[in-house]
């Protein structure tokens, strides 16, 4: 298996841009969602907790993953796809 390429500085500001504009997403999804209440809202924001819990417990493993001895981009490029996955997920399963 090849060992992927470090990502410089711009390009990782711009993958943090578009995951911030992911994230702005989901949350107008998510609070379309809550506003509109009944069952599909509550069971929503218990999802949404439980995703923020579950993504806090798994970032330190996610980031370790790759050592001590990893760069600090590494390490920035490794907690982005750790959050991307998610978002990107929850901003498809909200705007069906």
């Amino acid at each position: 298996m090849t060992e992927s390429t470090t990502k410089s500085w711009p390009e990782l500001a711009f993958d943090g841009w578009v995951l911030g504009t992911q994230m702005g997403a989901v949350i107008w999804l998510r609070s379309m969602r809550l506003m509109a209440g009944g069952k599909l809202a509550e069971v929503e924001a218990k999802r949404m907790v439980s995703e923020k819990v579950t993504a806090s417990m798994t970032l330190l493993p996610a980031l370790m993953a790759g050592g001590m001895n990893q760069t600090a981009e590494a390490m920035t490029s490794r907690a982005i796809a750790h959050y991307a996955k998610p978002v990107r997920a929850n901003q498809r399963r909200l705007s069906r």
